[in-house]
């Protein structure tokens, strides 16, 4: 069993259509340890809706604050503490079923006063791939991303890129760092189980 924790550059990069793909593609299952608002529409009711397999297990959140910001300022309004202990034990028993968990923000973003996601992954012991998006200044964050990643020591799968082709962003990143490309997304598109099932063959090949 792996876990493959997905990050991303900025919010709302693409990281919940990511995980539904890797979900379905590997019949693994999915947690998302910190869900910081839209509690009735949360990342795993949308994963829930995207995947067709009848393998998957979606696990409860660690914890669930009612505000969009980040883990730690999210916590903070609702009168919440969050300990990496409680998130740690919490972690899902899969057996032999391949576990996607998905972050919260960036992999900068607080999860506590002296934590941020990165500290996360570390204390999850997960192996992480970065989902990136074309936008002013997206070169800069995905630089700094992998850089990070790659400075704490955490084992980095690849990056996979979200939105319509920028050929020479593509090629600066992937020839500076070296870093392995996965695969594109374009959620753009409308996402639904067909065009998620379409994704997921395309991925299978990320735990060779």
């Amino acid at each position: 069993m792996r876990k493959i924790f997905v990050t991303g550059i900025h919010t709302g990069i693409g990281k919940t259509v990511v995980s539904a793909i890797l979900t379905e593609s590997l019949e693994a299952d999915y947690w998302k340890p910190i869900q910081a608002g839209d509690l009735k529409n949360s990342d795993t009711m949308m994963v829930r809706k995207f995947i067709s397999n009848s393998v998957s297990k979606l696990h409860p959140e660690a914890y669930r604050l009612t505000m969009p910001l980040s883990p730690s300022a999210a916590a903070t309004l609702d009168g919440v503490t969050i300990k990496m202990d409680k998130i740690r034990s919490s972690i899902p028993v899969t057996s032999n079923r391949h576990l996607i968990i998905e972050g919260a923000g960036g992999a900068m973003s607080p999860v506590s006063d002296s934590e941020v996601v990165a500290d996360l992954i570390k204390q999850l012991n997960a192996e992480t791939l970065v989902v990136s998006k074309h936008y002013l200044g997206s070169i800069n964050h995905t630089l700094l991303t992998l850089d990070l990643i790659q400075r704490r020591g955490i084992p980095l799968l690849g990056i996979i890129f979200n939105g319509g082709p920028n050929r020479s962003s593509v090629d600066f990143i992937m020839n500076y760092t070296k870093t392995k490309l996965l695969g594109f997304i374009d959620e753009e598109k409308v996402i639904n189980k067909s065009v998620i099932r379409k994704y997921a063959g395309a991925f299978r090949h990320i735990v060779d």
